[in-house]
């Protein structure tokens, strides 16, 4: 089996009509959402999530985001606190993830969520949202590439990853934002923090006036996606906070100041030359692949900055340099 890949520039009402009818048939479909290219099944279908896990080749323990239209839609499926709410209002559609309470036959199935009684939810943007409202149920949707490997943020990563596994990829572009969202859960008015991603954690505390408590070391529990100590994975070693490049190692850098030994990289890749940082979040797994594309043995990443959305991106390196089990 092959993808058919359908792009929504030329076909949008074409491609919602074909991807509901793949949903229909319970198989899942690669889609484009502003984070990162999601494979999304039928949230309340049992064998629909079988097969998300078993096409990424995911940990059954490791739950998944469902993804709702509307708040609307949400509520009927789990519980908002106050402060959830706040989150909900501030920042949806986008992408933050808020851990909830299931209500009682909500309908997602326990494979979605692991057998946890809470739920992540997220509101997408673009053609995501619009494929859940026609198809009518949530979807379920982690990241359409095999388990622990470098997310997608194009068509054409899910294709060359798993193309022969899928009927069909919907082609969005690439993805702007570029980094997966950030899961937050609020226990006892208490913000906690589970997984950095596309809305900094600041921004969080802005709306809420509330501090957001981060994790104090490795999860003994796992509550959201994203969460395992190794993911994000290319083939190749990751080295993080470089001053230095040796001989052959792919260089990763942001901003443009030169660096020691990169005349002897292999290639040289810049998230953003101007240290912006939602350019380089939105560049950082297409450049991780890109650097493991040239076969190097190593992956040299320059320091960088761990606040606004650099907090995201320091944690999928972390986790890409993560010893491998």
């Amino acid at each position: 089996m092959t993808a058919q890949i359908i792009d929504i520039t030329r076909d949008h009402d074409g491609a919602l009509a074909q991807a509901c009818a793949v949903l229909g048939d319970g198989l899942p479909v690669a889609i484009p959402t502003e984070t990162v290219y999601g494979l999304a099944a039928d949230a309340t279908n049992p064998a629909a999530i079988t097969r998300i896990y078993e096409t990424k080749g995911r940990p059954r323990f490791n739950p998944l985001i469902c993804h709702m239209s509307d708040l609307a839609m949400a509520e009927r499926y789990a519980d908002f606190d106050p402060i959830s709410r706040k989150l909900a209002e501030a920042f949806w559609p986008g992408p933050l993830t808020l851990i909830l309470p299931l209500k009682p036959e909500s309908g997602i199935h326990a494979l979605a969520t692991a057998g946890l009684d809470t739920v992540g939810i997220r509101l997408p943007k673009g053609f995501a949202s619009d494929l859940i409202r026609a198809f009518g149920k949530p979807l379920a949707a982690p990241s359409a590439n095999t388990s622990g490997k470098v997310s997608p943020t194009s068509a054409a990563h899910v294709a060359d990853d798993l193309g022969d596994k899928l009927a069909l990829i919907i082609d969005g572009g690439a993805a702007p934002v570029g980094v997966e969202s950030t899961i937050v859960r609020v226990e006892d008015g208490v913000i906690r923090l589970l997984r950095p991603g596309g809305v900094a954690v600041e921004e969080i505390e802005r709306a809420t006036g509330l501090s957001v408590i981060r994790p104090g070391g490795p999860a003994a529990i796992i509550e959201a996606p994203g969460m395992l100590a190794s993911h994000y994975a290319p083939g190749a070693a990751v080295r993080l906070n470089v001053d230095h490049v040796e001989t052959g190692e792919v260089l990763i850098r942001l901003g443009s100041a030169p660096v020691k030994g990169m005349e002897l990289a292999a290639a040289v890749f810049d998230l953003s030359p101007s240290g912006d940082l939602a350019q380089a979040a939105a560049n950082l797994f297409d450049y991780l692949k890109r650097a493991d594309a040239t076969g190097a043995a190593s992956i040299a990443v320059t320091p960088i900055p761990d606040h606004g959305l650099g907090e995201a991106i320091n944690d999928r390196l972390v986790r890409a340099a993560a010893p491998r089990e």
